[in-house]
């Protein structure tokens, strides 16, 4: 009878437990209020093309706040098109069937967990900047779940984007640190890999600018380190952002490669060099025909032929 009795105590007690836990989540949900869509910034592309500065740079102007690499766009990216390739048919995958069915849930996430980490920028309706390049494989899905978003595809030269890379991987580099990766071995070999890798980050990326219909904007790295101010305030003016021009140009000072202090740059380190074409110093004769050999393509469209 007392055991009876018990389980009868601690079933009411998880009941009540379970209330509570209700109660507090219906709270939360009354004070957070959903991010809108149309105040989000994405900025897809590939790693090392400069979408820190990019994304910093506009975080910082007045009522804009930055999210640094989410990896939203990898986790469904990555499920949907590697995990699922052969699953994309099945009822019960959970990316799988018809669209309608998992892509409302999926923006619903996305928005539900922006408001969750940046509370004041759904409260006040202000803009959030995603920068977001490891996860540009998931660009298409996301800017299909979110077409009021807004979207910035940054380029730049992907033999720069190896070298880059490159340097990051080396004893010493701050990837290295950072990370641990095992020593990088074979340089030839393993630029051709991130070659490759540019080609994964980019190339889903573009695809979401191309099918995107709301507000965007193409900027290139290298127009970006040329005229910093003048690129700004055509990205604003592309996607309709309100900005003050003095604000502007303020945040484009901070942040300017002259202002970054000395020992924070330079090789091995995260601000590098930010010079165009350096990768013709930087790159053997045979890393550079290999990169070109793998994103001729890319290379021919916006750079011109090798």
């Amino acid at each position: 009878m007392a055991g009876f009795v018990g389980s009868i105590v601690r079933r009411i007690r998880r009941e009540d437990e379970l209330a509570q836990a209700r109660r507090r989540i219906a709270a939360l949900e009354r004070r957070l209020r959903r991010m809108e869509p149309d105040r989000m910034v994405w900025i897809f592309g590939a790693g090392r093309t400069g979408s820190t500065w990019l994304g910093r740079m506009m975080g910082d102007l007045p009522g804009y706040s930055f999210w640094n690499e989410p990896l939203v766009g990898y986790m469904f990216g990555h499920l949907y098109y590697n995990r699922g390739e052969y699953l994309h048919g099945s009822r019960g995958f959970l990316l799988g069937g018809d669209k309608k069915t998992w892509l409302p849930p999926m923006r619903r996430y996305i928005l539900d967990a922006a408001a969750s980490k940046f509370p004041q920028v759904a409260r006040n309706s202000g803009w959030l900047v995603v920068k977001e390049p490891h996860g540009s494989i998931g660009a298409p899905l996301i800017m299909e779940a979110l077409p009021e978003s807004r979207m910035v595809l940054l380029i730049r030269d992907p033999r720069d984007v190896v070298a880059s890379r490159l340097d990051a991987r080396r004893p010493g580099g701050w990837a290295r640190k950072r990370r641990r990766y095992d020593e990088v071995g074979d340089e030839n070999a393993f630029a051709k890999e991130l070659a490759r890798a540019f080609l994964r980050e980019m190339l889903p990326a573009r695809e979401a600018y191309e099918r995107h219909e709301g507000p965007k904007v193409l900027v290139r790295y290298e127009e970006l380190r040329a005229d910093a101010l003048g690129v700004m305030r055509g990205i604003c003016g592309a996607l309709k952002l309100p900005v003050d021009e003095e604000a502007l140009a303020e945040v484009v000072e901070k942040h300017s490669w002259e202002n970054i202090p000395r020992e924070e740059k330079g090789p091995g380190k995260i601000r590098r060099k930010a010079t165009p074409g350096g990768w013709r110093e930087d790159l053997t004769g045979e890393q550079i025909r290999a990169v070109e050999r793998i994103t001729a393509g890319f290379i021919e469209e916006f750079y011109g032929s090798p």
